[in-house]
C-alpha cells in the first residue's frame, strides 16, 4: 500500500517506471510489454501474477487476498476491481474473519470497463465481460458475459 501512491503519481508516458513499480508491488517481473495507465489501487500486491502482454487501465482495484492470476495477452479496462476477498455472510461471522478465494483470467481475456470479478472465478480464454457486469461464477472460454449478476450472451468462437 505504500508503494501505490508513488505508482499513482506517474503518468502513461512513464511507462518504464510504471512497470518497475508494478514488479516491486507484485514481487514479480511483468515483461517490456506490460503496460499500465495510473491510478491503480491494490491492497497487498504480492498475490498478483501477471503474464506478457498485459494492458491494465486506469482506476483498477485488484484486492489480492488470494492469488489473481492474469494470462497471456490479458486487456482489463478502466474502472476494473478484481476482489478475491470477502466476508463470511451470516451475521454473526462477518467482522470474525475475512475469506480469500482466487481469481483467474485466462489467456486472451478482455475485461471491459467498469466490470467486478468476485473471488473464486475463472474467466476462461478468449472470453469477454461487458462493461459493467458482475461476474460471480466462472466464465466458458470464447464466450461474452453480461450483466449482473454476468450470464451468457452468445459464443464468440471463430470471430
Amino acid at each position: 500500500m505504500a508503494l501505490t501512491p508513488v505508482l499513482n503519481r506517474l503518468t502513461y508516458a512513464d511507462a518504464d517506471k510504471v512497470r518497475a513499480l508494478f514488479e516491486d508491488i507484485t514481487a514479480s517481473k511483468v515483461g517490456e510489454h506490460f503496460r499500465l495507465i495510473p491510478p491503480f489501487y491494490t491492497d497487498c500486491g504480492k498475490n498478483i501474477h501477471v503474464g506478457a502482454r498485459v494492458f491494465i487501465n486506469q482506476n483498477c482495484t485488484f484486492y489480492s487476498l488470494a492469488d489473481i492470476r492474469i494470462g497471456d495477452d490479458v486487456m482489463i479496462g478502466p474502472n476494473v476491481s478484481l476482489l478475491t476477498s470477502g466476508h463470511p455472510v451470516a451475521p454473526s461471522q462477518r467482522r470474525a474473519r475475512l475469506e480469500g478465494r482466487p481469481i483467474t483470467l485466462e489467456n486472451g481475456v478482455w475485461i471491459a470497463a467498469g466490470a467486478i470479478i468476485i473471488g473464486g472465478v475463472t474467466v476462461g480464454e478468449n472470453a469477454v465481460v461487458a462493461a459493467g457486469s458482475v461476474v460471480t461464477h466462472d466464465v466458458p472460454a470464447n464466450t461474452l458475459v453480461a450483466g449482473n449478476p454476468a450470464r451468457i450472451v452468445r459464443s464468440i468462437e471463430g470471430e
